[in-house]
């Protein structure tokens, strides 16, 4: 059985939960993460959710999301997502937003109520997304991502509207400094 960790509002663990019942139309504060990948042209990956997903089905969001398992360090839990859902390697991760948390409840009624770090990182091999995890996949420039969401919120996960007016400078940060090193 899959575990969710359980938080506070500082997101200090007090708990576990088990995964398909933590959501629901009252979900406890847990502990998730978000992951931003990027690529060597300055592009991040979007990714569309699956169809079948019992949250945001079919909605834009960042590149991979989940949560970490008890005693999972939260680099090991983005790494281990982006295998699931992409199929893919990741390196280079860093938090860029530890804080970040929301609340937000879909059409269907189900909460979220997340701890929710968000990530960066950079793509180390070919994607082979899950069709059960992602409908589609587009890599897209800061500035047009960021225009995207502000005309069409209503595409977007709600968590990546909120979080993309924090997370825009680190992305544009990273990139450049990739792009130094190159």
């Amino acid at each position: 059985m899959e575990l969710v960790v359980l938080v506070d509002s500082d997101g200090s663990a007090v708990g576990v939960h088990p995964k398909h019942s933590v959501h629901s139309i009252s979900t406890p504060r847990h502990l998730a993460f978000s992951c931003h990948i990027i690529d060597d042209a300055g592009r991040v990956l979007m990714t569309r959710r699956a169809l079948g997903k019992s949250t945001w089905p079919g909605v834009w969001t960042n590149s991979a999301c989940g949560h970490p398992m008890p005693g999972e360090s939260m680099q090991d839990a983005v790494r281990r997502r982006v295998a699931f859902e992409l199929g893919a390697v990741v390196d280079d991760i860093v938090c860029a937003l530890p804080d970040f948390g929301y609340v937000a409840r879909d059409a269907s009624g189900i909460q979220e109520n997340e701890h929710c770090p968000v990530f960066i990182a950079r793509i180390a091999s070919e994607l082979a997304p899950n069709p059960d995890e992602v409908a589609e996949l587009q890599w897209a420039e800061v500035g047009a991502l960021r225009a995207a969401v502000d005309a069409t919120p209503w595409a977007f996960s709600p968590w990546l509207v909120e979080h993309l007016p924090q997370l825009a400078p680190h992305l544009s940060r990273v990139i450049a400094e990739a792009d130094a090193r190159v």
